[in-house]
């Protein structure tokens, strides 16, 4: 009630419903604030809060201050801050062998903003779009707000199965809907955490040149590498222009940052960048990311590479000593962020995952948030360790395993 209602004691106007006023191609209502995360938070991918280099951010944005200062009067390069996107080319021909310039690069808010703006690009509602046959949730999320037909692949320790792949490919066209892309985490999966193999990149890339599929690849997770050798990317392995590439600092310096980057042909990036709303990324971020990253990135990503080792060792350790012999099986990724366990058939961990948050304050995500599909996966959940401290993570695997047992999921 106003104020105004009350002092002259009127009844209250009647209020607006915005009910019937919504857009048919609106995205589906979500309840606003955050739900309860778990004091043993398995369910998000977080870095370890001590180890974001906060003074190297601080000292970078304050050199930054010192000689760019005046040019927050300016609004900034839509493709975002010139000497970061030289910076992120570099270290594209360097570690991923991916020869652009700056350019090629448009810097966005995260990985997701790319993602959005590459299928805001490219579909239609009802195009096919093919996945892996679990991942990332984010972006099933925006590709069903664009009204996608997803289809997933199935994958197994190697990556997606190319004559799955195929499959996909012929079906969907058969039906007169061939696949717009396909998109693919190809790197410490998301949230399966299997490296595709360099045989089945290339099998990937030779299908989407032999029937004109092109690919989105997310390398978001390929600097936490932990173990074995680095598999070189999509995207240095075709020469048609077929493969689009976002990645993100948010896993190797802070998600908070929200900074990441699309390449592609520069045909396309015409296109996508009419699609990025809100002109440039944040001015602050990219000074203080590119100042720290200059001198700094590199060694720092060996520093949390080793810390996230050893907190991926402790939840290995924790699931041999807690879930052997109860029938479940998981993954043994060499870098990332993330574990995917599957409990036998009948195991239904989307139904008993709010409880066992209430009940023994522990936080996962169960397989369907992760399925093309929606349904799939109802015994497999994503375990993500990467916040936790080690002993932690051990107490909060043997709180998991003894509520399973209570709930009847495993013997």
């Amino acid at each position: 009630m106003s104020t105004n209602s009350q002092r002259s004691g009127s009844q209250p106007a009647e209020q607006f419903t915005w009910a019937g006023m919504y857009a048919r191609s609106a995205a589906e209502p979500k309840g606003l604030g955050r739900g309860k995360r778990g004091r043993y938070d398995f369910a998000v991918a977080y870095p370890d809060p001590g180890s974001l280099p906060l003074a190297g951010l601080l000292d970078g944005l304050k050199q930054a201050m010192d000689d760019e200062g005046g040019d927050l009067s300016l609004y900034a390069n839509p493709q975002g801050y010139t000497p970061l996107r030289e910076f992120v080319a570099a270290k594209l021909q360097r570690d991923r062998a991916i020869n652009v310039t700056a350019d090629d690069i448009i810097l966005a808010d995260g990985s997701s903003q790319p993602i959005h703006m590459v299928a805001e690009t490219l579909l239609d509602p009802g195009d096919v779009v093919l996945t892996e046959d679990f991942v990332y949730a984010g972006t099933l999320n925006t590709l069903r707000r664009f009204r996608a037909d997803l289809r997933g692949v199935a994958t197994d320790e190697e990556g997606m199965i190319p004559a799955a792949i195929e499959e996909a490919i012929t079906t969907a066209s058969a039906e007169g809907k061939k696949p717009k892309f396909i998109y693919t985490v190809p790197t410490f999966q998301n949230p399966q955490g299997w490296t595709m193999t360099l045989p089945r990149r290339k099998a990937l890339v030779a299908l989407s040149q032999q029937y004109d599929v092109p690919i989105l690849e997310d390398d978001c997770y390929v600097d936490l590498r932990y173990e074995g050798n680095d598999v070189t990317s999509l995207h240095s392995l075709d020469e048609t222009g077929r493969v689009l590439y976002v990645a993100s600092f948010s896993k190797i310096i802070a998600p908070g940052m929200r900074l990441g980057y699309l390449t592609g042909p520069r045909q396309f990036l015409e296109h996508a960048i009419g699609a990025k709303s809100g002109g440039s990324v944040n001015t602050f971020a990219s000074w203080a990311v590119h100042r720290f990253s200059t001198t700094h990135l590199y060694s720092h990503i060996e520093e949390i590479n080793d810390i996230q080792k050893d907190r991926r060792d402790a939840i290995l350790d924790a699931l041999d000593e807690n879930f052997s012999g109860s029938g479940a099986t998981w993954s043994r990724p060499q870098g990332g962020l993330f574990i995917w366990l599957q409990l036998p058939e009948h195991a239904d961990l989307a139904a008993v995952r709010d409880d066992i948050l209430e009940e023994y304050d522990v936080g996962y995500l169960p397989g369907p948030n992760f399925a093309p599909d929606g349904v799939s996966g109802k015994n497999c959940a994503r375990l993500c360790f990467g916040y936790n401290q080690p002993d932690e993570i051990k107490e909060g695997i043997r709180r998991l395993a003894t509520a399973f047992r209570a709930k009847g999921l495993i013997p």
